[in-house]
């Protein structure tokens, strides 16, 4: 590449980073708060603002609604060679909701301040959707192909589920997926100091999900009678039995590959039969310790109770919810224990379960995000590892489609990361949404 060639990419690059930073800072203002029983504003003010970014290049961006308000953007570019598998690149607009009075800065104000970006969605992800919709609006101006065909999404009610998002698509618009095998979207690709050295966490695998409700039925009667049979009683020894459970440790090949890569970048030896050795492997990762922690067993944690209506009268029924996370592949044995711990006169009710995965740590689209990581920040290793929560990844897999973990964002050693996540003051460094816009646009051109 000639000196003027040089030049000529930096000016693109640049213009391309501004455009994701400016992005990220609308999306942002767009409140798009999900509280999971349909009573927010819904994604289609963020949906219909991503279907005008895409249209304004060139695009036809399909916008769909699973119910009203509930808005999600497809669009399929056609590749190079289409003969090749496509890749679904995807991410969701909704987010969880905001108490403004918690928060330094307006959670939806979008604001630039000591180099960070703060708001609500700021790294869940409204970060990730303005580098897509940044690279992509440059992919049209360029008239730049992607050498496959390129599958894009911008789901509804990923922070509930999904259900009115990627479930709702992959089942009425499955036409836009066919011939994909592979997809990326958040919650990896982020950078962690480890012993003093840069690594990046690449999501190949994700918890499975189950949201249940704990109901147990009993004898309403007046709250000075001697107790019978008493619904709030029963529903309590349930939940403290679920609570204090200790799940057994189990490693999978994601969490093995990646408490072997600390071991070597702190050159201390990982013995998988002694916790002690996985927990201080796990402590070296710093805040993301929070993420990678939680993936060594399953976790069963109760968040709400519902039981009465009066001091003085015992209820006929009582009821909680406990958030379920389990190992992949180790769904059925997880509500089987669950319903022991529950015990005699208390029930279980779905209220959403959903898959766990675990995709190949090795093959030519993990070798490029290594590449496209490498060249963009030299000599950083890339770990796989597994992400406690859940992403759309999910829905895609009932098409057979293998996802990975891939928002890419060179992180200071000091922000805790994990904590923005659903956290008061969220927030990105804006070098973070440069540097991944970067490695997005390098990824783009060799995959």
């Amino acid at each position: 590449m000639s000196a003027g060639e040089a030049r000529g990419e930096q000016g693109r690059l640049g213009a391309v980073e501004a455009d994701a930073v400016r992005i990220c800072r609308e999306l942002i203002r767009i409140d798009s708060s999900n509280y999971g029983d349909g009573s927010g504003p819904g994604e289609r003010a963020a949906a219909e603002h991503v279907a005008a970014l895409l249209s304004e290049v060139g695009y036809d961006p399909l916008v769909v609604e699973s119910q009203p308000r509930r808005t999600t953007v497809l669009l399929r570019i056609d590749g190079e060679d289409s003969s090749r598998p496509a890749l679904v690149l995807h991410g969701h607009t909704d987010v969880v909701p905001a108490e403004a009075s918690d928060w330094k800065m307006d959670p939806f104000g979008g604001e630039e301040m000591d180099g960070l970006i703060w708001g609500r969605g700021a790294v869940d992800m409204k970060d990730m959707d303005a580098m897509m919709l940044a690279v992509l609006r440059d992919m049209a101006r360029t008239g730049r192909k992607p050498p496959r065909d390129l599958v894009v999404a911008f789901f509804a009610d990923e922070e509930a589920g999904g259900r009115f998002g990627a479930h709702w698509a992959v089942e009425h618009h499955r036409d836009y997926f066919e011939g994909a095998t592979q997809a990326i979207s958040e919650v990896g690709g982020f950078s962690v100091e480890i012993d003093g050295r840069r690594a990046y966490l690449l999501q190949t695998a994700e918890k499975g999900l189950a949201w249940l409700r704990l109901v147990a039925d009993g004898t309403a009667q007046h709250g000075s009678q001697v107790p019978v049979d008493n619904a709030v009683v029963r529903l309590a020894g349930a939940v403290a039995r679920i609570g204090a459970h200790r799940w057994e440790r189990e490693l999978t090949p994601t969490v093995r590959a990646l408490l072997d890569g600390v071991a070597d970048l702190t050159g201390t030896s990982f013995d998988p039969e002694d916790p002690a050795s996985a927990d201080g492997l796990i402590a070296a990762l710093g805040t993301t310790s929070k993420f990678v922690g939680a993936t060594l067993a399953t976790t069963a944690n109760p968040t709400q109770l519902t039981a009465g209506y009066k001091a003085n009268v015992v209820p006929g029924q009582a009821s909680a919810v406990v958030d379920v996370r389990f190992l992949p592949g180790r769904e059925r044995e997880t509500l089987e224990t669950l319903r022991t711990l529950a015990g005699d006169g208390v029930r279980i009710e779905e209220i959403n379960v959903d898959i766990g995965l675990e995709a190949p740590a090795t093959g030519d689209l993990v070798d490029a995000m290594v590449a496209a990581i490498d060249a963009e920040d030299p000599g950083a290793r890339v770990l796989p590892y597994m992400l406690s929560g859940g992403t759309d990844n999910k829905s895609l897999s009932l098409l057979g489609i293998e996802g990975y973990g891939f928002a890419p964002l060179r992180l200071p050693p000091e922000l805790d990361f994990a904590g923005m996540f659903h956290g008061v003051d969220e927030r990105v460094p804006v070098d973070a949404i440069t540097f991944g816009t970067r490695v997005l646009d390098r990824l783009l051109r060799t995959c």
